[in-house]
Formats: structure tokens, sequence, C-alpha cells
């Protein structure tokens, strides 16, 4: 029977009676893989062999200097295999889905990271794969669609609602009822029923140690203060595990889309939009009216494009031991901006939300101060969206002569 965990007053398993013997299947396999010390290290051999485990830390010198303030070190998800976190919740998965005996993984996608990461993890371990994505992520995120179906998986756009993250969760879930008995959904992020919150985030908390010991090798001392940006959140727990036992201020950075005070954004736990519901199997801050019902959300970020968010982060912000903030679209844009000429270094749309919010603070802060910034994906391969996002013109001229080329 399972046990519906809750995180305060969040969590829970709100299951429909045909999925419970699936999720108790799943809640036995995962307990059990827990509870095997081999699990941990054949998880952690594959991680080092196949995706660049343990990724770096690297210090920002001239970002530093640049804000004059904190020492800024940047943990380094971006150089994971498919080029962010989500390899790791996708391989640990995967050795699940292997000790389950199943055949077939589905899932859901938005900024096309977690799709792609799925994809070849099912490439790895000989499974099918069936990937659910909102048609207008599909048209916005269109190189993480081709490579998904090279790597041999069936994109499926999504065409109900407003076409995007939560449509793409609703249709995975739908396609798990007909098919449990040789499927397993690889959900992307820590939400959803128990015992995906804690399982994503188990499998994601190899950041939080590593980052932890990596910034005592280098600095013999902890950060003052941790940046990640926040969709489901499973970047975010998975870098603050390794802290929260720690004095250490953990800061999770939302979309803010135009503006928190516009209605267009995505951010639940940092403005006063979020209120406690039940979706999606589980309960936490939804960005919902009245009666319930979901409101449409935007970011520039199709991956923080979400109307919920991890049920331990609601929990942990209740609690006090997360602080939970907003950049607007034109914020991250900036912080993107200044990241790569500074840097060199180029976020993913949805990682640079973690960096707007660290430079609002950097320079308030002293010298000897300092921060940790989790780069939780790359953005050279969401080149389409970002090129869109800064309306770069000799990018839209070539889109105009690459169509007329095709004809189009």
């Amino acid at each position: 029977m399972i046990t519906s965990r809750y995180y305060g007053q969040f969590g829970g398993a709100f299951l429909p009676e045909i999925l419970v013997a699936t999720f108790n299947e799943l809640v036995t396999a995962f307990n059990e893989a827990k509870n095997d010390p081999t699990f941990w290290q054949e998880y952690e051999n594959i991680m080092s062999s196949y995706s660049c485990r343990p990724t770096p830390l690297t210090f920002a010198q001239n970002l530093t200097s640049h804000f004059g303030g904190a020492r800024i070190y940047i943990k380094r998800e971006d150089l994971n295999h498919t080029g962010a976190h989500k390899a790791n919740n996708v391989m640990g998965q995967g050795l699940l889905v292997k000790r389950m005996g199943k055949t077939r993984v589905i899932a859901e996608t938005g900024a096309g990271q977690h799709g792609v990461a799925t994809a070849t993890m099912a490439a790895k371990f000989g499974f099918k794969c069936t990937v659910y994505m909102g048609e207008v992520d599909v048209k916005r995120q269109r190189p993480n669609v081709f490579w998904m179906e090279r790597l041999g998986a069936e994109v499926i756009p999504v065409k109900d609602g407003t076409r995007i993250l939560k449509d793409a969760i609703n249709e995975a879930f739908r396609d798990w009822v007909t098919n449990m008995d040789d499927t397993h959904y690889v959900l992307g992020t820590a939400c959803g029923p128990h015992p995906f919150p804690e399982m994503v985030s188990y499998f994601q908390s190899i950041i939080g140690k590593e980052a932890r010991k990596q910034i005592m090798e280098i600095e013999g001392r902890l950060p003052q203060r941790i940046y990640a940006c926040v969709g489901g959140g499973s970047n975010a727990l998975g870098i603050f595990s390794g802290f929260f036992d720690d004095p250490v201020e953990l800061i999770g950075a939302e979309a803010g889309g135009k503006g928190l005070d516009t209605g267009r954004h995505a951010s639940r736990l940092a403005c006063k939009d979020g209120s406690p519901g039940v979706a999606q199997g589980y309960k936490t801050y939804f960005l919902q009216n009245s009666d319930g019902q979901m409101k449409e959300t935007h970011s520039v970020a199709a991956g923080l494009d979400y109307v919920g968010v991890s049920p331990i982060l609601a929990h942990l912000r209740d609690k006090g031991r997360v602080r939970f903030t907003a950049a607007t679209d034109k914020e991250v844009l900036d912080a993107l901006t200044l990241t790569i000429k500074k840097e060199g270094l180029i976020p993913a749309l949805e990682s640079a939300h973690a960096f707007a919010q660290a430079f609002k603070e950097a320079s308030k802060m002293s010298k000897d101060d300092i921060i940790l910034i989790n780069q939780s994906g790359r953005g050279d391969k969401d080149i389409f969206t970002i090129a869109d996002a800064f309306a770069d013109p000799q990018w839209q001229a070539f889109i105009k002569n690459k169509a007329k080329e095709y004809g189009a």
C-alpha cells in the first residue's frame, strides 16, 4: 500500500484507482534500490563514465570583478551529457526501469532538455520511448525535437489546453494509465504524486553532494548564498540538498515573465498569485483562480513555464528555509548577455534566472562572501529560443533565407 508522503501540508498521491498498483510497484522498487548500497554505486559509475560527473565548479573571476562584491562560483551542470541536470534523473530512473523489467518509457518535456535526456537514456538501455510535448514548445524548441526523433523517440505534440508543459504532463499520465504493464513514466521534475518528488530529488542530490565537497576543497568554507532557477524544482533541490544542514541561504529564482504585476509570469512562491491546491496527483502551490482552474503562465524559458512547483519546495518556502524571488524576461536576457560576454559561458534561459537574481545581490555583499550559482543547463542547444528572445536581425534574416531555400 502506498504511504502518501507529505512535506508539511504538501505532497501526497492523489491517484485514480487504476494507477494504485503501478505506484505501489514503483514505491517498492525505489525503496529497495535506496536500501541497496550497490544501486547508488552503479548510479555514480554510469554517471561518471557516461555523463561527465562530477561536473566542475568554476570560479567566475570576471563576473566577480565586474560586480566588486561576493566571489562567484558556478556549478557546471551544463557539462552533463545532453547539456543539463536532466541526465541525473533520467539515468537513475532508467536503472529503476531495468530493475522493474519494463521495456518502454514515456516522458513529458517543456524546454526539451528532459525529452532529449529521456530519449538518450532509452537508446542507452534499449527501451522504446515516447515523449509528450506541448505544441507551443514543439515550435519553440524544434532542435530538441529533431534530436529526440534521431535518438529513436516518438515525439507527440499536445494540442489540448494551453499546449505547454502542464498539458504534456496530463497527456503522459493518460498514456501511462493505458500502458501500465510494460511502461514507466519518467517524470522530469520533483512534482507529481509520491514517490516522484522524493525520487527525482534523490537522483538530483548528486549535484549538492559534489558542490559542497568542491567548495570546501577550493575555499575551505561554505558559501553564504546558493542560487538556482525554479520551474518544477529538480535542479534547485539537487544543489540545495547538499547544504540543508548548513547555515547557508538558499534562493530559488522563478519566472517573473513580463512582471509579477502583469499576470504574465510563472511565479508560484515569490508572489501572492500562487495558492494551495491539488492537481496532477499532488498538493502544492498552483497558479489557479478561485474555482481551482489553472491559469495561463508565461516565461521566456519553456522549462519554467509551469503552473505548479515541487511540494518539497512549497514546504521549504513556508518553513522559511528557501527564499523565493522572480526574474523578469528582460532581467534574464540581460544576465545571459553579461555571462556570455564576461565568462564565455552560455547558460540556458532557465538557468539565467538564477544568474539574474545573483547579479542583483552580488555587489551588495562583502568581497569575503561566496555565492554559488547552479548553471542547470547550457544555452547553445537552445539557440532558436535564445535568438528569438533577443530578436536578432541577422538571425531572423538567416531563418527567412532558409525558409526560401525550402520553398516555404
